[in-house]
């Protein structure tokens, strides 16, 4: 199956040692010319994380950088027609479920059904305590949380009685317009995949290797829809090295990638959006689908 691609979206997320200078001094309108390219040339999703505030100590391993995932995307899917808005990850534990179907409900609403909520449980305890949420049981609480998601992000009357969130005789209005959301887990642990397999739609792991991905990923049943979001082994350059960057997203895809992040080497936003362009040449961004 021929693997499609994404965009690991630059500006939004600024990585150590993994980011384009360029990036410093990003804009709206930059980030409005990279998602109008992705979505004309048939990418898949573009993505944005969230963090609220990272402890000081964090900034060398994790970037400073983290763009608010709604208000991000509301813009850009007013400059988009066709191109998916993944969060990559929402931290469940920093909001209530139904907190979560009724603006990333509205975001389904005004993007025309083109969500993919990707979430995880969170590893920052410093963020825990700051916000005041419960850090300890944040897997189990993920856990529930995912299952109150499913019976809520697409229902204006939602009801959901789990071991930490109850609700019923509520209104959420607006709601999700497609009819099952797609719902990802990210993480870097075999939980991850195992929560994913068992209550999620995709699985969009972060720092795991291909071979560690591939071994997990083969410990389970998973059903053919199932996502698998997988980063190629290097950053790309399908500019000056087309082959190897075939060769790339092929062994991406032998080790059980569906979606493959177009992560690029980069050195202005015109060097990314030329990126772009020879990697959709190369590769037909929408795969099979």
């Amino acid at each position: 199956m021929t693997p499609r691609l994404s965009v690991a979206t630059p500006v939004v997320t600024m990585f150590p040692k993994a980011s384009g200078d360029w990036e410093k001094h990003g804009s709206i309108e930059d980030l409005a010319r990279i998602a109008d390219t992705a979505d004309r040339l048939g990418y898949h999703h573009l993505t944005c994380s969230e963090h609220i505030a990272l402890p000081a100590i964090e900034l060398d391993r994790r970037g400073a950088r983290y763009w608010d995932p709604l208000a991000t995307f509301g813009y850009l899917a007013a400059c988009t027609r066709r191109i998916r808005l993944a969060t990559n990850v929402l931290v469940l534990g920093y909001h209530h479920p139904l907190e979560i179907a009724k603006r990333y409900g509205t975001l389904d609403k005004v993007s025309n059904g083109r969500l993919v909520l990707g979430v995880g449980v969170g590893s920052l305890k410093e963020e825990f305590d700051l916000i005041g949420a419960p850090f300890d049981d944040r897997g189990p609480r993920g856990d529930d949380a995912i299952e109150a998601l499913r019976a809520s992000l697409s229902v204006p009357e939602p009801a959901y009685r789990g071991e930490f969130y109850a609700f019923d005789g509520l209104v959420v209005d607006p709601c999700a317009v497609q009819q099952r959301v797609p719902i990802w887990v990210g993480g870097r642990t075999l939980r991850s995949l195992r929560r994913a397999a068992t209550l999620a739609d995709g699985w969009a792991p972060f720092s795991v290797g291909l071979r560690q991905a591939r071994d997990w990923l083969s410990r389970f049943e998973l059903r053919p829809e199932f996502e698998v979001v997988l980063p190629p082994p290097a950053p790309l350059d399908p500019v000056n090295e087309p082959e190897r960057t075939r060769d790339a997203i092929g062994e991406a895809a032998a080790h059980g990638a569906t979606i493959v992040p177009a992560v690029f080497r980069h050195t202005s936003l015109q060097h990314y959006l030329d990126q772009l362009q020879a990697l959709a040449e190369l590769h037909d961004p929408g795969g099979a689908s």
